[in-house]
């Protein structure tokens, strides 16, 4: 009793206790959260409309809102989610309550707003609600991941416009929970890392790959481009949506459908379609009068369509002017499905303009989040496995538990103050990072190891001895100390910065511990081991 007294009472002892505090509540561990966590909301869906807001992509997982019920019906789990939103119809309203407030939500009157599956997006995309603050990487909770090339190097301002750019682009797009970041290998390519948990691989390189450069023209001359010369996108039922005119017509090899929607010019493009269709000449076509030239729709330098202009419009500065495009696919269902997804990604390029370079996609990884939850049943059992076995030789070779015991709590205290920081800094916590955990927890064992020897040798002569035992064991701590960081710190770089999560995690890892776990357990050992 009157060692473990003392032991609250040395000052390592009580950093190190201040600092496990502060990563416990960094780390906010929650018991018994019920309901499905909020990832997106999609903008102009039935859940924006009704005041849902989407999470910012800096805000804490536990932070989020959750939904736990659905018309007064709990919800405990993602299935239960599901379960309701397969039974809603069209123009029907229900409720959802959250952990922030109640919302009335109503369903889309136009049965084109639904998925080929039948049920309609309301706007939300959910996941199981998360019981900590950790956030999960793409390996343990599924997703996609791209790496892309600019065409050609960047400099730092053009780099952070085409940061704002794919980072809005997504967000329009209805995509929040994104990692989008700058990375170099050691080459010095540039490189750009985006990570989307939850997202279709599909859909995330029609939205990356391209540049989305927009162009109207009539004739050579451009009327207008995508971004600065477009005030509004509508995306709303009322003015978007398949073609109430042309609708859906069978082809031989399925169905196609065509969208269309409306759009907001800036005065001076306006303009521009006035002084180029001045001079144009009106032909009739079935009774209709169009002009003779055409307005083109060119989407990175290639024509998806062409547009009559209305007679009416000769000459006019217009400000409304209405795009469509076309979906296909082998049934009527599917062929709406894929209309309303080219209209949906066309909408967005429109709103957040092109890209000012063109990206290669370098490398795709696609990760299903039923492997996710397999890495972390995995990870967790070889983890413990792994520490046990620690425990069991580290006992066989100094016959005494009153030394693996401290061993073990430090290993935990290690895992303990890493997970805080990843919390605490937002890193996402994958693969890699965990096998840079693993090193640094392993590397903490050596030290262990070499304080614990050097202690007892120590012991068995002066105390002076004892004193110089110990600094000799953190002189070779410390040298081994600066080794690891000097390996990592190329690591940092290398495979484009996809294997920043192992370096960061192996250099704070071993930094804990040289400057706050290390001196812990050295005082732990030295008062367990006196008399």
């Amino acid at each position: 009793m009157y060692k473990i007294k003392k032991l609250f009472k040395n000052v390592r002892v009580i950093i190190l206790l201040i600092f496990l505090a502060l990563a416990i509540v960094s780390i906010h561990p929650g018991f018994g959260v019920d309901g499905v966590a909020i990832r997106s909301v999609s903008y102009n869906s039935s859940a924006s409309d009704a005041g849902i807001i989407g999470p910012k992509p800096t805000s804490t997982p536990m932070s989020r809102e959750r939904i736990i019920s659905f018309n007064n019906v709990p919800i405990v789990e993602l299935k239960d989610y599901y379960d309701h939103i397969e039974t809603l119809q069209p123009n029907r309203s229900f409720t959802l309550k959250t952990n922030k407030g109640l919302y009335k939500l109503t369903t889309n009157p136009k049965p084109d707003y639904f998925n080929e599956s039948g049920i309609e997006d309301i706007g939300l995309s959910v996941y199981e609600a998360p019981s900590t603050n950790i956030r999960k990487g793409l390996d343990l909770q599924g997703g996609t991941r791209v790496l892309l090339q600019p065409e050609k190097i960047l400099t730092t301002s053009d780099m952070e416009i085409v940061l704002d750019n794919m980072k809005e682009r997504l967000n329009v797009y209805g995509l929040t929970d994104v990692v989008v970041r700058e990375s170099k290998d050691l080459s010095g390519n540039q490189y750009i890392s985006v990570e989307i948990a939850g997202a279709n691989e599909d859909e995330v390189k029609e939205l990356l790959a391209k540049q989305g450069k927009f162009e109207a023209s009539v004739g050579n001359n451009t009327v207008f481009r995508g971004g600065n010369d477009v005030t509004y996108v509508c995306r709303t039922a009322d003015c978007s949506g398949i073609d109430p005119q042309v609708g859906c017509s069978q082809i031989q090899d399925g169905w196609i459908c065509r969208f269309r929607f409306s759009v907001t010019l800036t005065p001076e493009a306006a303009q521009r379609q006035a002084d180029l269709t001045m001079d144009l000449e009106v032909i009739t076509e079935n009774d209709d009068q169009y002009l003779s030239e055409k307005l083109n729709l060119f989407l990175d330098d290639q024509k998806v369509d062409e547009l009559n202009i209305g007679a009416e419009l000769k000459g006019q500065a217009t400000t409304t002017v209405s795009i469509s495009g076309s979906g296909g696919g082998g049934t009527r269902d599917e062929a709406i499905f894929d209309s309303l997804k080219n209209m949906k990604r066309l909408q967005t390029i429109l709103i957040t303009g092109s890209l000012p370079v063109k990206l290669e996609i370098v490398k795709t990884d696609s990760v299903s989040p039923i492997l996710g939850e397999e890495f972390i049943k995995n990870a967790i059992l070889v983890g413990l496995v792994a520490i046990l076995g620690v425990a069991f030789v580290v006992f066989l070779r100094y016959r005494k538990i009153f030394i693996a015991l401290p061993m073990v709590v430090i290993m935990l205290s290690e895992v303990t103050l890493l997970l805080g920081l990843a919390a605490l800094i937002g890193w996402n916590l994958d693969l890699a990072a965990i096998a840079g955990i693993i090193i640094a927890v392993g590397t903490g064992v050596d030290h262990q190891i070499v304080i614990t020897d050097e202690t007892i040798t120590g012991k068995k002569e002066k105390l002076t001895s004892w004193r110089e035992q110990l600094k000799k064991a953190f002189f070779i701590i410390m040298a081994a100390y600066f080794t690891t960081v000097v390996a990592m710190l190329p690591l940092w770089f290398a495979g484009a910065g996809l294997l920043k999560g192992f370096a960061i995690t192996t250099i704070f890892g071993i930094t804990f511990g040289v400057f706050i776990t290390r001196p812990a357990y050295a005082a732990i050992i030295e008062v367990l081991l006196k008399d």
